[in-house]
């Protein structure tokens, strides 16, 4: 899972305490066997909006033009 949210493959190598990428490509590839993943993406711009996206279980993205993206798996 971490690999899907960060698309970081050293950094889940370092966080699974591997030596060898291939013991974390091992995980990483049974993982992406499974379904891509499919995002519910909402904008915010207004304090009140952007706690109301968290408390739902949204993550935040970026931000570009003053607006706030965020996402969450479907």
């Amino acid at each position: 899972m971490e690999d899907a949210k960060t698309r970081d493959i050293l950094h889940v190598m370092k966080m699974l305490g591997h030596k060898n990428i291939q013991n974390t490509l091992v995980y990483t590839h049974l993982v992406k066997g499974l379904k891509e993943d499919e995002y519910i993406c909402r904008v915010a711009s207004t304090p009140h909006e952007i706690q109301l996206l968290i408390e739902k279980g949204f993550e935040y993205v970026c931000e570009h033009n003053g607006l706030k993206f965020f996402r969450k798996r479907k």
